[in-house]
């Protein structure tokens, strides 16, 4: 049974989490693993990766940067406590990019490093820029000035069906520049982006199909209860951050940890998707009288309007004194996303994690809000509501962009041409038709793909639902 957190126990547990680090990496080893140390003429050692120097393929004949008088840029005022891939940068004054050469087709994590540092020459706070990751828009008019932290990670999951991914830096328009620190590209566990998900949208809950095909950036990973998780103890290399500044205070709420193993099994949840340390914290609403609480556990994420966010929620009844104890509701922007959630109905143990897919749009307000609270089936003296962590990744929209309405065609045409004509236009048009077609064949899809959710689903196909992962299936 879990133990609660009290400010020994958890520095306790922390400790325990540096040094039982290596006891929880999976045996996951990437077909394709592009670590990219930009800007240098060395490697650079993190996290006990290593990223190559961006210069050593320049001589081969499948050069890495296909670009021409980009500018290696150096920091002269090094912090002995920054990671040596963000002391060089490769600075961009024109369209330029980068080629990676795929073996193995899928989804594959990309991300891109950014630290604004100063140099003689340029101050790289100062760069605007556009990136385009094989066709998606995923940073537009990009600018770090009123960046907060020392450095920012944007990351992606994209699918890739070719045997390239290619990552194109434009500036906004001439006499700006763009830069990057480092680059990853990455083949992700095949698991880790099913293909179905349950739409929650204040009506009658639905099936969505085809979502390991959507361009998706993380917006969030958080560990609910437990302290931030780095790269290093990470299976995959992620970073979770804590819940504390999304978490609304609650006196019913406590955090609770838990010392055992965590049981993973097929069906459920790998290592890949989630770490031991994201399932041993979690927080708990509990009964402590024979009636039962009135309340929910609320989390509440800022995001931007004007997209469909996949939110996955992570589980793990590491709290229960015996199996059938434990029965809950889950809340997405106040609309209910599941009801009577019986974890022990799928993995038929405590202690093995599952996790479950939804989408959403954003509240009027721009936020998501995640709840967990009492169903009709909580019992009292017993656990009524656990969460051990929330992932949220934004899903690109019609224009194929994670970042504004325009789309690759026009973020390219936006560079001026020596002659420029009619091709402005022309673009604008063509990616207006595309967005039109796209939305077109969404809706025919969806109309023939969507299952309404019900508590026996036996009009789910077996291809779909192998697809999804064995999710949860949502019930009315």
């Amino acid at each position: 049974m879990a133990t609660p957190i009290t400010k020994l126990h958890s520095s306790i547990f922390t400790l325990t989490l540096c040094l039982i680090t290596t006891l929880s990496f999976s045996t996951f080893t990437p077909t394709d693993n592009h670590l990219i140390n930009c800007g240098s003429a060395v490697a650079a050692t993190v996290h006990n990766r290593q990223f190559i120097s961006d210069e050593e393929f320049s001589n081969s004949d499948t050069p890495l940067l296909s670009a021409t008088r980009t500018i290696p840029l150096a920091n002269q005022n090094t912090n002995p406590n920054t990671p040596q891939i963000y002391n060089t940068a490769r600075v961009f004054n024109k369209p330029s990019k980068y080629v990676f050469e795929i073996k193995d087709p899928g989804t594959h994590m990309v991300r891109l490093h950014f630290n604004p540092f100063r140099s003689s020459n340029f101050d790289l706070k100062n760069g605007r820029f556009h990136v385009l990751v094989n066709g998606y828009v995923v940073l537009s008019n990009f600018t770090v000035v009123n960046m907060v932290n020392n450095w920012i990670i944007k990351e992606y999951l994209i699918w890739v069906d070719s045997d390239k991914v290619m990552i194109e830096f434009i500036p906004i328009k001439r006499g700006e520049f763009g830069f990057v620190n480092a680059i990853e590209v990455i083949s992700a566990p095949k698991d880790l982006i099913g293909d179905v998900a349950t739409l929650v949208n204040g009506f009658e809950n639905e099936n969505l199909v085809g979502l390991s095909k959507q361009g998706l950036e993380i917006m969030y990973r958080i560990n609910v209860g437990g302290p931030k998780i780095t790269p290093f103890n990470d299976t995959i290399w992620r970073t979770w951050i804590p819940d504390d500044r999304f978490f609304e205070s609650s006196e019913l709420a406590t955090r609770v940890y838990f010392s055992g193993r965590i049981k993973y099994q097929n069906g459920g949840a790998s290592r890949e998707v989630g770490p031991d340390f994201v399932y041993n914290t979690a927080r708990v609403i509990s009964s402590t009288n024979s009636s039962i609480v009135n309340g929910n556990m609320t989390w509440v994420f800022p995001v931007v309007q004007g997209y469909q966010y996949l939110v996955r929620l992570h589980f793990c009844d590491i709290a229960s004194m015996s199996l059938g104890l434990l029965y809950f509701n889950v809340y997405l922007n106040g609309n209910l996303a599941y009801e009577n959630l019986d974890l022990n109905s799928r993995t038929y143990a405590l202690a093995s994690p599952v996790y479950t897919d939804f989408v959403v749009d954003s509240e009027s307000n721009g936020v998501i809000r995640v709840s967990i609270g009492p169903s009709n089936f909580s019992m009292a003296h017993t656990v009524d509501g656990i969460l051990n962590g929330v992932e949220i990744m934004k899903m690109n929209n019609s224009a194929g962009s994670l970042d504004g309405k325009m789309c690759a065609g026009m973020v390219l045409s936006s560079w001026p041409q020596k002659s420029v004509g009619v091709l402005v236009p022309f673009v604008a048009v063509l990616c207006v038709l595309l967005s039109v077609y796209v939305v077109m064949q969404r809706r025919i899809s969806g109309m023939r793909d969507s299952i309404v959710w019900s508590k026996l689903p036996t009009d789910v196909s077996e291809v779909a639902l192998k697809q999804g992962n064995q999710h949860f299936t949502a019930k009315k």
